[in-house]
């Protein structure tokens, strides 16, 4: 009997830990290996056509290489007379450039000369696995550098992104920075990818995050060369001393809002925070157009240099 019991344990054991590393792995491809995913809607054509019209005859490409080899593309857009002013404008999770034209001509209509890359595994740019910010956050110190190579020392630059690409701007505060880059804003970011991922786990599957996110933390560590504990927009605001802007909706259902006041709380420069009514995820400017742009202008009058 007692040998039976034992046999029954371990049987059982065998199949708690079969279970878990095909969870592992299926969590793994699920978030972290690009590739269309099935709970992103898709953008029709002819709203990204649409979206760009303003960039007709200013429009032209740009590439990097990363640091581990990647070749990045990004979209570049003009005034007829180059601008001093720069902003670098970050995609979404599973995004790309294309979905970033009102964006785009949110600055570019202040005066901005404006960069849209592709990150590393979106649209034209390589790579197999999504950085979730934190590998992305190197890629940006590039672009920024680039920029500044291009258009020369007195250029200003303003780092902004969405989502996924708000976590990439205030993961890359916490780098070394040139002093060019004077302002970052960010729109629905998530405080860390370990807690956004246990969020999703919850929110889709009803999932506990022990012990399928560390398990699946330390196997991204392996396969793509960074663990989600440590990809930490908290962490990495900590080091900021540039002014940000933190916006988000309170409707929002794929970033709770409350993640907001985390990083707001973690910055160390000058800060600002606005909260859009009836907004869900990366909904802001499409609910209140004029209010955000304001919003967005009044925080650049405020801190770039006259």
């Amino acid at each position: 009997m007692k040998k039976v019991l034992i046999y029954g344990l371990v049987i059982l054991i065998i199949f708690i830990i079969i279970g878990l590393g095909a969870g592992v792995n299926y969590l793994f491809n699920y978030a972290v290996v690009a590739g269309k995913k099935d709970f992103i809607n898709d953008v029709k054509q002819e709203k990204i056509d649409k979206d760009w019209q303003f960039s007709a005859n200013h429009l032209s490409g740009w590439t990097i290489n990363s640091d581990d080899g990647l070749k990045l593309v990004a979209k570049k857009v003009t005034h007829d007379t180059p601008s001093k002013k720069v902003a670098i404008v970050a995609h979404g999770y599973m995004g790309k450039s294309d979905f970033m034209g009102q964006y785009a001509q949110l600055f570019y209509d202040a005066g901005f000369d404006v960069l849209v890359p592709d990150n590393r595994a979106h649209g034209n740019s390589e790579g197999k696995y999504v950085g979730f910010g934190w590998l992305d956050r190197n890629d940006y110190v590039k672009w920024i550098n680039t920029v500044i190579k291009e258009y020369g020392e007195q250029v200003d630059i303003v780092l902004y992104g969405l989502s996924m690409g708000a976590a990439t701007v205030m993961m890359t505060s916490g780098e070394e920075l040139p002093e060019q880059v004077k302002v970052i804003i960010e729109d629905c970011g998530y405080d860390s990818v370990d807690n956004e991922l246990a969020f999703q786990l919850n929110d889709m599957f009803h999932l506990p995050a022990f012990p399928m996110i560390p398990l699946a933390s330390g196997y991204t560590k392996l396969r793509a060369g960074y663990s989600f504990s440590e990809a930490s927009a908290v962490k990495q605001l900590e080091k900021n001393r540039l002014p940000m802007l933190f916006i988000h909706g309170d409707q929002d259902d794929f970033v709770p809002k409350e993640m907001v006041y985390e990083v707001y709380h973690a910055t160390k420069g000058p800060k600002e925070l606005v909260i859009f009514e009836g907004a869900k995820h990366a909904d802001s400017l499409k609910k209140h157009p004029e209010e955000y742009k304001k919003t967005i202008e009044n925080f650049l009058v405020k801190y770039l240099p006259k």
